[in-house]
């Protein structure tokens, strides 16, 4: 680990203060945030993350660490940890997708530690990204080129990726986000701001090294999910190369209303897929207004990998993630819920 400068941020006005200038969302940049500091400390150790000062914002956690269930929907602050949403009884009962994801996701010790405002900004696992050996790395070091390319590359994206990066994004709570619409509330030294978290992530575009649309010094502060029909029919799927604190090869966050054997409504999330949170709005209008068949499952799965772009050891993936979606539909289609619950 490279020598750093260290600082304490003992509230949000300090933070981002603190953070103005940073570079923040970028691999390269000069200041980092410290939260639960469970992916931070090991790429600075890696010394894949180089910046001139960390800045330690658990302070914060005070004030934005809330889980509430409201008329708006489900309310979770950025600092709140990772068990302690995935075990919040009205989590579990009304979102369970955000449950599921969260309870597959890393260790219990990890859970206890990360903070979901971290979590979703964490950053590839890819092998050439986090071993600085490896010279071309373009999410790393821009302009070296994609290591990726020609060597192994079984876990790599197959959708949204292009000839600079086919990284993967690793996260689980992530994708159950993009299925349900969340919000992401930020703020920064420009003030406060709520954007759609489907523009947290940047797509890859030549740029990997620039990896969300974060501002210099902004801070993830909370999250909103909007209350819908589809939330308490909905759960996560995560297939993996063994049981438990493994990254996903291919997962599906589903969500659905239905109306007798008919799908009213149905979201789709895709992860272990793709260069980031993936959202499979081709299948979801192919299977809106359909009887939920294993069929009509399987032609919507068809759709969301139309345009798969697969590198050797990963041909696998796209037929994976097609069987994924069917079983998670399938699944979903069978839930027992609540008599609270529409439809």
């Amino acid at each position: 680990m490279l020598p750093f400068a260290f600082e304490r941020a003992e509230n949000l006005t300090q933070a981002k203060r603190l953070g103005a200038g940073t570079g923040q969302g970028q691999s390269t940049a000069a200041v980092q945030f410290l939260a639960g500091g469970t992916t931070l400390i090991d790429l600075m150790k890696l010394e894949v993350l180089r910046p001139q000062k960390v800045v330690d914002i658990g302070a914060l956690r005070t004030d934005h660490s809330k889980v509430e269930l409201n008329e708006r929907g489900l309310e979770l602050g950025a600092f709140a940890k990772m068990s302690q949403v995935a075990d919040h009884p009205g989590v579990k009962a009304q979102y369970p997708v955000i449950a599921q994801s969260l309870q597959l996701a890393a260790s219990a010790q990890l859970r206890n530690m990360a903070t979901i405002g971290g979590n979703v900004l964490q950053k590839t696992r890819c092998p050439y990204f986090r071993d600085p050996s490896w010279q071309a790395c373009n999410k790393r070091s821009p302009g070296t080129g994609c290591a990726a390319l020609t060597a192994v590359n079984r876990n790599h994206a197959v959708l949204g990726v292009d000839d600079t990066c086919i990284s993967q994004y690793p996260g689980d709570l992530a994708i159950a986000l993009m299925a349900l619409d969340a919000n992401v509330q930020l703020s920064g030294p420009q003030g406060d701001r709520s954007i759609p978290f489907a523009q947290l992530h940047r797509p890859v575009k030549g740029t990997p090294h620039i990896e969300t649309n974060l501002r210099d010094g902004e801070i993830i502060t909370g999250f909103l999910i909007p209350h819908s029909v589809v939330t308490q029919r909905s759960l996560y799927l995560k297939i993996r190369d063994r049981a438990s604190y493994e990254f996903a090869i291919a997962a599906a966050a589903v969500a659905l209303h239905l109306e007798g054997e008919s799908v009213r409504e149905v979201r789709i999330g895709l992860g272990g897929m793709a260069y980031q949170p993936w959202r499979a709005r081709e299948a979801e209008q192919l299977l809106t207004g359909k009887p939920l068949t294993e069929a009509n499952a399987a032609e919507a799965a068809k759709a969301a990998l139309a345009g798969a772009r697969t590198h050797g050891d990963n041909d696998y993936k796209p037929e994976l993630a097609r069987q994924t979606i069917v079983r998670a539909l399938l699944e979903a289609k069978t839930m027992k819920l609540s008599s609270s619950e529409p439809g």
